[in-house]
């Protein structure tokens, strides 16, 4: 009999990063070095039509294309699947099983501007990364300004960065996933600081320097919206 997912997440309290707000999880080597270099393998033998470029990094979509009215469902691979049923099997998702895959490549100098993963997932995100560790920076969202305020910007909105190694699982949940905006600054390397909130979680020290590598993340959701295709084909 399979536990209940609360239990489960209970078992993750050790993997809580104290020092964020609610909820981080950071768990270093989720996966070994064997089945990182499966993953990336199985990446980079998907057909090249599964790609698309984007500025600052190209990605691959798994499942469906998440859309108000629904998901139209697509058959995520063996080789994703078995990750999806993993982390879901943690409590991620409340005890829904993943059913979308983002495959992002990010080579070194690439990032992505600040952003919110919005209403159309389950309020969790789960990422692993293979390749080379980055640096996920977290910010405050930009709130209303009144007459005379000084501009926001992303530097005076910027609270805590989080360093995220290979072989790691990430489980964003809470203000974290709900409220704050992630991104990652497009850089080449990267000088460790004290606004690091899992250093040593992670292993590493401040003022340590690391050189960035192509990444891949995996980044595994649940949409809860689904859309079953013979309900709407023909249909206006």
């Amino acid at each position: 009999m399979m536990e209940h997912p609360t239990c489960i997440l209970e078992d993750l309290k050790q993997f809580v990063v104290v020092n964020a707000p609610p909820t981080v999880y950071y768990i270093p080597d989720f996966i070994s070095e064997d089945e990182e270099s499966y993953l990336l393998q199985q990446v980079y033998q998907s057909p090249k039509t599964k790609w698309t470029q984007l500025s600052g990094r190209r990605l691959q979509n798994w499942g469906g294309l998440p859309h108000p009215k629904g998901m139209m469902s697509e058959k995520i691979p063996d080789w994703l699947r078995a990750y999806c049923d993993k982390i879901s099997s943690l409590g991620a998702f409340s005890g829904k099983t993943a059913n979308h895959v983002l495959v992002n490549e990010y080579k070194p100098g690439e990032g992505i501007m600040p952003h919110e993963d919005g209403p159309l997932y389950h309020p969790t995100v789960t990422t692993v990364s293979l390749g080379s560790h980055t640096l996920l920076d977290f910010y405050s969202p930009v709130s209303g300004l009144e007459e005379g305020d000084v501009p926001q910007t992303e530097e005076s909105r910027f609270l805590l960065s989080l360093l995220v190694k290979p072989r790691s699982l990430l489980i964003l949940q809470d203000e974290m996933y709900q409220r704050l905006l992630h991104g990652i600054r497009p850089l080449q390397h990267d000088t460790l600081t004290d606004t690091l909130v899992n250093l040593g979680s992670a292993g590493a020290q401040s003022g340590d320097t690391l050189t960035r590598g192509t990444r891949v993340s995996l980044t595994i959701r649940h949409v809860p919206k689904v859309m079953k295709t013979r309900l709407i084909l023909g249909r206006k």
